[in-house]
Parts: structure tokens; sequence; C-alpha cells
């Protein structure tokens, strides 16, 4: 069964984004990948489809993948999300859910990937709500997913995506395309707040990965099968 609702990832050309990308597409979602230059979001979209010939992708300028879509996944380094939220304003609306993939890590001030920084409104996520227009709803997830494993379709997967948002109508919309990733779970951890915590699991795990040389995931025990 087809998707319905509409996807783009702003910021499809980076590691995370085009994983997400890939994967999404290999399980029937249409895909918008999205860039400052249509150029880039054009070259993206047509390597995406070399590794997923059946997959569906189009690749356009930031604002033009946001405006036909109503899923928009942000995937973009921290330093430049306010700055693409802003150049967006007039394209996101009421009819948008912006999923903010986005993670402070301290490499936006030339620190390590290990390491974060404070943001004022909490997390990266609630920063995310507080610049695109008030009727956008933000959610957060896709934190904790490796990018290197999404893109190697070869790969089974098995770990959780953690998701948070403050109306669960809008985070049911983000589970159900999350888990039509086989292997990929989706738990609704609470409201948009919480991202400050998942936000940190990001810096934890590349230490472990780093550490162990793995690629870690996230999986929580003790729920039931439903």
């Amino acid at each position: 069964m087809p998707f319905k609702p509409r996807v783009s990832i702003v910021g499809g050309t980076g590691a995370l984004g085009f994983g997400l990308a890939v994967r999404f597409a290999s399980a029937g979602v249409p895909i918008v990948i999205g860039s400052r230059e249509a150029s880039r979001a054009h070259d993206a979209a047509a390597n995406a489809a070399r590794l997923v010939p059946g997959g569906a992708f189009s690749g356009l300028s930031n604002a033009d993948a946001v405006r036909d879509t109503e899923i928009v996944i942000l995937s973009v380094p921290f330093r430049t999300q306010a700055e693409t939220l802003k150049a967006l304003k007039d394209v996101l609306g009421s009819r948008h859910i912006l999923v903010d993939a986005t993670v402070p890590l301290a490499t936006a001030i030339n620190g390590r990937p290990t390491h974060t920084v404070g943001v004022w409104h909490g997390s990266a996520a609630q920063q995310a709500q507080a610049v695109v227009p008030a009727d956008v709803r933000v959610v957060s997830a896709f934190h904790t997913v490796s990018a290197a494993l999404l893109s190697d379709l070869e790969h089974l997967l098995d770990e959780d995506v953690l998701v948070c948002g403050d109306r669960m109508a809008d985070k049911q919309q983000v589970i159900d395309l999350v888990e039509r990733v086989p292997g990929l779970r989706a738990l609704d951890c609470g409201p948009l707040e919480m991202a400050r915590i998942v936000e940190q699991l990001t810096p934890l795990l590349i230490s472990i990965n780093a550490r162990h040389k793995v690629r870690a995931g996230i999986k929580i025990t003790g729920l039931s099968a439903g």
C-alpha cells in the first residue's frame, strides 16, 4: 500500500538524509530530495535511483521540495539548522509535519563530535519549533540510526527510532513512516521537550562506535509486541 503523505528530505544530499531516502524508497515511499542547490539534489536523486531501481525519487531545491510535500525531514548540520528553516518560512505551513533530525554537536563550533553545545530553547527540535511558523508541527526523530547502515541496503536493520512530539496524531504519522522500513520500530517517547534527552544519545553512540569499532543503535526492551 502506498504511503499517502508525500515526503521530502531537506538535506537529502547528506549522509543521513540520503540513507533515509534510499531506505524509504525501498519500502515504497516516494521521496523528494531537497538541497540548497537544485543540481545537487538532482544528482543525489539520480544516485539514489541507481541504488533503488524501483524507487521514486526527485531532486529539487529545498523550497520546491517542501512546497509539494506534507512530511518534511530536516537532516542538516546544527550550524545551518536555523538558517535553513528561516529560508523556508514562506513555504512551510499548517499542512506540514517537520521531522527534525538535527543534533547540536560541538562540531558546529569546531568541537568534538562526542560533545554537544547548549541550546537556549532546550533542544535542536525546540529551536526548530521556535523558528518555523507557529502552525508547523515539529516532531523529533532519527537521532540514533546510522547513516552508513541506512545506505547499506544489504544490512538488515534491527533497532528503535525514538520519536518525540506534542501531538499524538503527528507522531503517529511519523511512526507509520518509520515502520515502513523493515527492522525499524518507532517508539513514542513523549512531548517535544524530551528531544533534549534523545539528541544527547547521538554523541554517546558516536563514542561507543569509535571505541568498539561498531555501528551501534538503540533497542528498548520490556515493551509488548503491540
